[in-house]
Parts: structure tokens; sequence; C-alpha cells
């Protein structure tokens, strides 16, 4: 290998280490190697087999190499205006909570247009070892998960499990079902970090102690242990407030969680849990109120709310390649303040009377945007716990703001280091200036042209950059899109719908 091309390989191990949230050292120890050679390497300074690249890449769910078929690129044509109409698939977070949940209920659970990607096919894979049968009903992605009578968490598919951050949300369901269990984590989760410690710090009301060694979480449930006042959230996390919900359910008694998140996934799982008999007051508030049964055992069918972030993605590809399509049923109460901004960015849009999903109780639009010319904020754009601008939709802000005439401030509070990844734009054309891990400052209009990069390790980081190739002049091609099918059904295929240009192809 040449010095350029290791030095470019350690760049991509660097970034996908970095993202997962791993230190040199933790890489290390799960490659059996040292810190200082897992240094060298992403120093491009170590010549590399692949071998160890394919374990490399394994242990950070990150196609640096894959022997075989090898990984999935797209070549996009770019300058094209869009048209057409396009619905809005199933809410990704939704339908992953939703499979954490059906293990709550020892009755058949039938859900309705799951989103086929990865990240469910990886928790299908988890149910699927330890006893729960699963069977997608039709090309529509009706789903229905049969539980056994009694989970087999020894055969639970490990690698399958480490691919998945969500695993981290079968602790609430399982801890009603079992005296003592281990679940696999991949190593970056330690106890005590931002990631962890907090859902750990929601469950212990419920007698839930967990001890992290030898790559798995030990846990063990004390029974005499219950709530016996308020359950305080330390941060209003969606995936935390889904746990305790889910612990709530199985409790016989009343459980409050306060600094609870009432974001669009939270409600779906609160709407399945009414099926099936779990009365929770105060949904879309901070305070809920749970009256939980001891058992469980109801046919259940629900139908998980459309995806708020997939429609801001529609939307913000309308937007930078200036066409007039219609995005269908777009839950709008969680995207009004996006859309608030965008009106004083200069957007023109119409939008639909209102109507519901079919959960009966999430509000959809149809929103048809117009050709704009736009301005940048008079203030810097920032995310907030919702009612507030959601922090997936943020990064779709950088590529808007790109071709709008001024400077704008994106600051991502949330993340570390995700907003590095949005100064890919540079390499098509923009003008993103880093200023610190956190914020960037996006000049424009700017006039995108063709280039070749590399998918960022973050899934909408890595959904803005393809969406300015959708704009740039010329060709680009975007490697690497693993992260996209990992949170996006048939993106490319649902974008050439709408007249966009985009090739699925792989190296010979």
């Amino acid at each position: 290998m040449t010095d350029d091309y290791l030095s470019r390989i350690g760049n991509l191990i660097r970034d996908a280490r970095k993202h997962r949230g791993w230190t040199q050292t933790q890489l290390a120890e799960v490659l059996n190697t040292s810190q200082s050679a897992v240094n060298r390497i992403e120093k491009g300074h170590q010549n590399l087999t692949l071998e160890m690249l394919a374990r490399i890449g394994e242990a950070l769910d990150s196609e640096i190499v894959s022997l075989g078929g090898g990984p999935v690129h797209l070549r996009v044509a770019g300058g094209r205006q869009l048209s057409g109409a396009i619905d809005v698939k199933s809410s990704k977070n939704a339908g992953v909570a939703l499979l954490c949940a059906s293990l709550l209920n020892r009755g058949r659970t039938t859900l309705r247009k799951v989103a086929r990607i990865e990240e469910v096919n990886r928790l299908l894979e988890v149910l699927n070892s330890i006893g729960v049968r699963t069977t997608w009903l039709n090309d529509a992605g009706d789903l229905e998960i049969v539980p056994p009578a009694d989970l087999d968490l020894s055969s639970m598919d490990a690698e399958a499990a480490r691919r998945t951050r969500s695993i981290i949300m079968f602790l609430g369901p399982l801890l009603h079902r079992e005296d003592a269990f281990e679940l696999p984590y991949a190593g970056g989760c330690d106890l005590g970090t931002r990631t962890v410690e907090p859902h750990l710090a929601a469950l212990r009301p419920f007698g839930l102690e967990v001890k992290a060694t030898g790559g798995q979480y030990h846990a063990l449930v004390n029974r005499t242990i219950t709530p016996g006042k308020p359950i305080v959230l330390t941060e209003r996390g969606d995936t935390v407030t889904e746990n305790a919900i889910m612990a709530a359910a199985r409790y016989d008694g009343v459980t409050v969680i306060r600094n609870a998140s009432p974001n669009y996934m939270v409600q779906d799982l609160c709407f399945y849990l009414d099926l099936l008999g779990v009365k929770i007051d105060g949904i879309g508030t901070t305070t809920l109120t749970v009256h939980g049964k001891a058992d469980i055992d109801v046919d259940v069918d629900y139908a998980p709310s459309e995806d708020p972030i997939e429609a801001m993605s529609l939307l913000t590809a309308a937007i930078v390649t200036k066409s007039e399509i219609t995005i269908c049923r777009a839950p709008v109460e969680f995207l009004e303040i996006e859309l608030a901004l965008l009106e004083e960015m200069g957007l023109e849009y119409d939008r639909s009377p209102e109507y519901l999903a079919e959960n009966g109780r999430t509000r959809l639009v149809d929103l048809t945007t117009r050709p704009s010319k736009l301005h940048a904020p008079i203030d810097k754009v920032h995310p907030m716990p919702f009612p507030g601008l959601n922090i997936d939709n943020l990064p779709f802000f950088a590529v808007i703001a790109a071709t709008a005439t001024g400077q704008t401030l994106i600051h991502d509070w949330v993340y570390e280091n995700r907003a590095i990844y949005l100064t890919d734009l540079n390499k098509l054309g923009g003008r993103v200036k880093l200023l610190d891990p956190h914020r960037v400052m996006v000049e424009g209009p700017t006039h995108f042209s063709g280039a070749e990069v590399m998918c960022p390790p973050a899934l909408r980081p890595a959904v803005v950059t393809l969406i300015a190739m959708l704009a740039a002049k010329g060709t680009s091609v975007l490697r690497s899109i693993y992260v996209i099918n990992r949170g996006y059904e048939d993106l490319a295929a649902r974008l050439n719908s709408l007249g966009a240009q985009i090739e699925t192809f792989r190296d010979i």
C-alpha cells in the first residue's frame, strides 16, 4: 500500500472510531493489539492486511473494506429539478422502539408499514435468535411478531446485537421477564458515559442493577425495589424515556416520569402501549403517568406514524434543487418549528388541511414546495427538545443555508464532532467553516459542483452530502453508503421516482 492510501485509510478508521465514541485503547482491546499500533494505523504508518481491515470494519460497524460483494456506492448526476409526489414512510425510530416493546407482550403484535432498514434488520436478527418469531406479511412492510413462552437469551446473536445501538432498549422490557440476564454491548458503552448512565439511573427504581464487564451488560433485578417517588430523568433523551416507559408498563402500579421526552417516537410507543391496556396520562408532555400491568397478553395491530426526519430530508432535497414536489403524509406536529424557520428564510410552499395518521393520533399534512430564493436566518440555527427544532433535522439546515444568501451559524450542541462532517460540503464547492466541534458557519449562496466523497459515518450528514450532490452540476460519487441504508429505505430509488438520476454500483 502506498503512503497516500494508508493515510486515507487511517483517516477513515479514525473518523469511524470517533463516531462510535471509542478511544484508541478501546479499539485496540477489541482487535487484541496495542494502543500504539492503533495510533500508527490511524496516522498511516502501519501496513495493513485485508484481514485486519475487515476486522477493523466489523469492530467499528463501518464498511471500510468488505470482502465479497464490497461496499455499495452511489453515482449521482446532479443539477436536475425534481417533480411529482411522494409519501413519507413510517418512522424509523418508532419502529425500532416498537420492536423492543413487543417483548412486553405475550400476545401477537402486528406492526404496519415498518421501515425495512438495516437497523430494523439487526433487531429482527436479535429477536429471532432468542426465540421470537417474526414474519414479513407482505411487500407493504407489515410485520408480525410472536414471542415464545420463554425467551432463550443464552442464544442471542451477539454480533447483530453489537451492530445496533438500540439493544440498550431491551433492558426495560427484559427486567420484568428475567431475574438475571446478559446483553452484549459495543465496547464504547462504558458505565458512567452520557449514552448509558441515564438509562441505568432511570431503571434502578425498578430494581435493575447493571455491571458492564467482558463485553456484556450483566443485569440483576431486585424485585423488592419499586418506584417510591417520581422518576426524574437526568436528560430528556428519547431512548432513555422509552426505556423508563417500558419498565413502567409491566410494573403493577403507577409510575410518574418527569423530564420525559415528548418526541414522536415516544408518542408512538405510548399509543402502542395504550392498545395493550397500559394507560398513560400526559402523552406529548414532559410528565408521564404510567398505569402499568403485571401481565400483558393481547393480540394487537398498530401502525406507527410517519417519520418527520424523512419528511425533512425530502423537503431539503426539494429546496436545494429548486423543485416543486408534494411531500404527502408529513407529520406536521414534529415539523412546525422547522417550517417556521424556513418561512423566515423565504421558503414558499403550500400545505393541505390536517388529517390523521393510521394510528388515529398523529396529525399529517401534504406539503407542496415552490422554487424559492432563500436568505440566511437572523439568528443561529440550533436544536431543542421537542417541541423545538429536532436534533436530527439540524444537519439539513447546513445544506439549505449553503443555498441561501448570507451567513448562517449552525450550532449542534448535543453531539460531539457531528458538525465536523458538515464540512464535507466543501468538497462539493460549499463554504462551510468549522468554528469548533459543535459549530459551523455556512456562507451562501453556493454553486455546488460534482465530486467524489467518502460517505460520512454519521447518518444525517451522509444524507446531507447526498442531497448536495443532487444540486451539484456534473457527476458525483458517494462511496460506502451503508450508514444511509441503516436509516432510510430505498432512498436513492425513491428520489429517482421524483426525477433524480442516482445509480447504485459496487467496485469491480
